[in-house]
């Protein structure tokens, strides 16, 4: 493996939580680039640093990296709408930076655990959002090749219906379905089948936050829609194993991701 950089921190906009650390790798070529999405409910006591080993990984195999930060219920302008359009602000900034360091935009993929996976599946539904829309951040947003979730949340109704992070989604959309039904469909990635991209989600079958029906209606929806979606069943693994980079189930999503963005 090509020796690790440390992170360089950059910021994406002009409030507080809106950076990243961005990751290259040492070989003077273009790199492919995996944005890293972190979870914890949405909520504002979980950071970046739950993906800085992952990042520090992936960089270390020729994969540059985009580990972000954005605003989170209990910050100041997070949750509804701020924080899926700080993901979107985010992930939009690679443009800027590709010319200076090296970055195959033809080659990104979105990786995220837990509500970092609900919100990586949802950077693949702005292609289809309309300009009028209230979470539409640009009209050209950047492409994927491919979407990783790794234990995601990434059907709201379901994740309400389970009462999952006590109510957690609650606090992303300020109210429950009946009262903020059209926040429900805007922000769920279900809604948006088929998304037209490849997608990947990695569940383990002991995951006590984020049950495994979760991946596999939204799989089940996804395929009926038509879109190519792979559900990779991981016996025994809990929650937090799938950002453990010494665990054999991130050899499973490196494979994963290393595919989608043929390296």
């Amino acid at each position: 493996m090509a020796a690790i950089r440390e992170g360089m921190r950059l910021t994406y906009g002009n409030e507080p939580f809106q950076y990243g650390d961005l990751y290259i790798p040492d070989e003077n070529t273009r790199h492919p680039v995996v944005i890293l999405i972190h979870g914890g409910f949405w909520r504002a006591a979980y950071e970046l640093s739950l993906m800085t080993k992952l990042a520090q990984d992936l960089v270390a195999r020729g994969i540059a990296v985009w580990n972000i930060e954005y605003r989170r219920v209990g910050n100041k302008g997070g949750g509804w709408p701020g924080t899926l359009l700080d993901v979107a602000q985010a992930s939009d900034y690679l443009r800027t930076l590709a010319d200076a360091h090296n970055l195959d935009l033809e080659r990104v993929v979105a990786v995220g655990h837990s509500a970092g996976g609900h919100l990586a599946l949802w950077l693949g539904t702005r292609g289809k959002l309309t300009f009028d829309h209230e979470l539409t951040s640009s009209t050209h947003p950047l492409t994927l090749c491919g979407i990783v979730s790794l234990a995601g949340a990434m059907d709201l109704e379901h994740v309400w219906a389970l009462g999952l992070g006590n109510d957690a989604v609650v606090g992303l959309l300020d109210g429950s379905p009946e009262e903020v039904p059209e926040r429900y469909a805007m922000a769920s990635p279900l809604e948006y089948l088929p998304l037209g991209i490849e997608q990947v989600l990695l569940r383990g079958t002991d995951d006590d936050r984020v049950p495994l029906i979760v991946s596999q209606e939204y799989a089940d929806r996804a395929r009926y829609t038509g879109d190519i979606v792979k559900l990779i069943k991981l016996v025994g693994a809990n929650h937090f194993v799938l950002i453990d980079p010494a665990s054999t189930t991130w050899s499973r999503t490196l494979a994963e991701i290393k595919r989608l963005i043929r390296l």
